[in-house]
């Protein structure tokens, strides 16, 4: 009879552990990137009062007796079911779709977090707001002028520097894919201005030296008389600055070779060879670069005393290619120079973060360049980690050690920003359970009551 009177109270208990794990649960429905919590239930050791026995010949088997003594929490479990995601619009708002969590750091101390809502502290850090913690990912490095990440080095803080200088670039590539018109007429030897206009193709390209200052690359295509494949080419940059008179190109070389230069295609209209005024001809295959060089105005000369030249390549396509390529085709002539790799001084006005948590900074010049890289771990055994509060987790010795890579990696997840991920808590799944032990612990105290009667009655047997 007494043994039920603990029963009823391991069951009193135990549902209010549970009860308390709901409240908790419903108490952050709109906690971002929440995960709720599972209480579960086991028996508790059992009084045995006989054992059992096995069968003879004369009679068969005995089963055991024995009295339950109530009832224990077996695990409370982290369900890490996928929250929905939230639209917020902000660019440091960040959600995984899948496995993952994101990095953040105290010190030396790392913490664990599904909750994405970051942003810039004064030194431009992303950072926790709540809290301060710093998250953790690559910084991009320059290398050979490129913007490289090493994803594979150890996670550090991420820097945002906004309001930053990007340095001007002169431009050094210029690629072209216009076509020219089969039927453009021949320029005749007696031609006038208008017959000059008629026979002649200009392309345009705005480029840029060391300085940031804009400068206008023009190619005119005119047709070789005598020859129905030829065209003769003649850039000129700033043609109506007189200090620009100087432009030069060739093949592989600028030094000493004029500014015109011949296209020769076959008969698909397909590019095939040029040749410059020094004789150079480009080889039978690969792409076709000519080098032009020009006067930067107002800069140091150099060593010699020569005046300062920058030196650009441009690309007229790959030969026997139609695919970002000069043509000579029977259509209207197009003016397509597609790619060119100059521009001016810029400052850091915004950035974007893509799925693979790449961060790029978008510069007031137009150009764009790879600032970092978010980092995400994932856990052996995510159910291990211990939760540190403000929304983070901490490894323990059963969650496995963290494995921190990129997204899209070993099982992480994607990122998708501008949205938040919600909590996973449904409160109908959660009032139901709240139902199921309310009513539990209800049962318990009437098994308490009903055993507290029987002690009474055995009580009132001596009166």
């Amino acid at each position: 009879m007494m043994r039920s009177l603990y029963s009823g109270v391991s069951g009193l208990q135990n549902h209010q552990t549970r009860m308390d794990v709901i409240g908790n649960n419903i108490s952050n429905v709109n906690t971002t990137g929440f995960k709720r919590g599972r209480v579960n239930f086991q028996d508790m050791i059992s009084q045995q009062t006989s054992g059992a026995a096995k069968p003879t010949e004369e009679k068969g088997g005995v089963n055991p007796k024995e009295v339950g003594l109530g009832m224990t929490v077996a695990s409370i479990d982290t369900v890490f079911t996928q929250g929905n995601l939230q639209s917020t619009g902000i660019a440091t708002d960040v959600a995984i779709q899948g496995n993952g969590f994101f990095i953040e750091k105290a010190g030396e101390k790392s913490y664990y977090t599904r909750a994405g809502a970051f942003n810039l502290d004064s030194n431009g850090t992303l950072v926790n707001p709540a809290n301060g913690y710093r998250v953790q990912g690559w910084m991009a490095r320059t290398i050979d002028g490129e913007q490289v990440l090493q994803t594979s080095a150890t996670p550090e803080d991420i820097v945002i520097p906004v309001g930053s200088k990007d340095p001007a670039k002169a431009t050094t590539t210029v690629n072209y894919a216009c076509n020219l018109n089969k039927n453009t007429p021949e320029i005749p030897a007696d031609a006038n201005a208008a017959d000059i206009a008629k026979g002649t193709w200009r392309t345009e390209q705005k480029i840029y030296d060391s300085f940031g200052n804009s400068h206008l690359l023009t190619i005119s295509f005119t047709r070789v008389p005598g020859n129905p494949n030829q065209w003769q080419g003649n850039i000129v940059i700033d043609e109506n600055n007189a200090d620009f008179t100087q432009t030069r190109i060739g093949l592989n070389t600028t030094d000493g070779v004029g500014n015109t230069f011949l296209v020769n295609f076959d008969n698909t209209g397909t590019l095939q060879s040029v040749t410059d005024t020094a004789g150079n001809i480009t080889n039978p295959t690969g792409e076709i670069i000519l080098q032009a060089s020009y006067t930067v105005p107002d800069a140091n000369p150099n060593a010699d005393g020569t005046p300062y030249r920058q030196t650009m390549n441009i690309n007229l396509g790959t030969i026997g290619s139609q695919k970002n390529t000069i043509t000579q085709s029977a259509a209207d002539s197009s003016t397509k120079a597609w790619y060119q790799d100059g521009y001016t001084m810029g400052y850091l006005d915004n950035f974007k973060i893509d799925s693979s948590g790449i961060i790029t900074g978008v510069y007031s010049n137009g150009s764009t360049r790879t600032i970092g890289q978010l980092a995400l771990a994932t856990f052996t055994n995510q159910n291990g980690l211990e939760k540190a509060g403000d929304n983070t987790y901490v490894q323990s010795n059963n969650s496995g050690i963290a494995n921190i890579g990129e997204s899209g990696i070993a099982g992480k997840g994607s990122l998708l920003a501008g949205a938040l991920e919600m909590s996973n808590v449904d409160l109908s799944e959660q009032f139901t359970d709240m139902i199921v032990t309310q009513r539990g612990f209800q049962s318990n105290a009437k098994t308490i009551q009903t055993a507290d009667t029987l002690l009474e009655t055995v009580l009132s047997l001596k009166r």
